[in-house]
């Protein structure tokens, strides 16, 4: 009899054995299919996300293309290189950016116009002026360099001189993450030494062929669009003088749809041959 209720217990204690191994083992695939569903839950986020990074790192990159223009030093028209049209003018936006310069650049954005923003140090000292840089370069117009505080280069030392455009350079980089390809001196006043800085920071030379915003009798949008779509001295590759000034903010539309109606192109700046390319 005893050994009669052991074998029962026994094949009790086995049964309940049984059972409970196969109670724990769904348990355990199912764990196993969660762990398995998060990996490739995890895999196709990983793969978004470099496929992402790659899209921008593809939008980002600098897109090389071959100078068809090029400024002419002796009287800082743009000239076309070999075939390009010759029927182009180029925007210039000095003083940059004070008070008006980033309206002025959506307004360009807007048009399809380009140009280029000569901006000064002393118009980037708070986190504000530093945006609307950002936010100037990030719109797609190149940066170029009008020194840091628009003092007559002229009259300063070559130590100055030298302070006044490489510190510029290295804020705007700073800024934008790139230094600035073309360089204008305030009132054009260059020196042989300001050139060479020039020349070893890799920027082109540029002043202008016509400008009249700082005159009494262009102070309105009016006036200053008349002028700059009218003037005499506008010709195959003039190279436009402008200002961020309120009445050039509020005529700006009207000079570049003047321009274009008396069948001049907008030249992209990005076409002009630099010291780099």
């Amino acid at each position: 009899m005893k050994k009669f209720i052991v074998a029962c217990v026994s094949i009790l204690l086995l049964t309940a054995c049984t059972q409970d191994a196969t109670l724990e083992k769904p348990k355990e695939t199912e764990f196993k299919t969660e762990e398995k569903k998060e990996q490739d839950t995890s895999g196709e986020e990983k793969k978004a996300v470099d496929e992402r990074n790659s899209e921008e790192e593809a939008a980002n990159e600098e897109v090389k293309v071959d100078p068809q223009y090029k400024v002419n030093p002796g009287n800082w028209s743009i000239e076309p290189i070999d075939d390009a049209n010759s029927k182009v003018v180029l925007l210039t936006i000095d003083d940059a950016p004070d008070k008006h310069a980033l309206e002025m650049a959506k307004t360009l954005k807007k048009l399809d116009a380009k140009a280029i923003f000569f901006v000064n140090g002393h118009f980037l000292d708070t986190p504000k002026e530093k945006e609307a840089l950002k936010q100037i370069h990030d719109l797609g117009f190149i940066i170029g360099n009008h020194t840091y505080s628009h003092r007559t280069l002229s009259e300063l030392s070559i130590e100055e001189q030298q302070k006044e455009i490489v510190s510029l350079s290295d804020t705007v980089e700073s800024i934008t993450g790139e230094r600035p390809k073309f360089f204008r001196a305030p009132f054009g006043d260059n020196t042989d030494f300001s050139k060479q800085v020039v020349n070893d920071q890799k920027m082109s030379l540029m002043n202008w062929t016509y400008g009249y915003d700082w005159e009494t009798d262009y102070q309105t949008g009016e006036a200053i669009a008349e002028i700059m779509v009218n003037s005499p001295y506008l010709t195959d590759g003039a190279n436009l003088l402008m200002h961020d000034r309120e009445w050039t903010n509020e005529g700006l539309e009207a000079i570049v749809n003047g321009l274009r109606e008396k069948g001049y192109e907008i030249l992209d700046p990005n076409l002009i041959q630099t010291p780099e390319g």
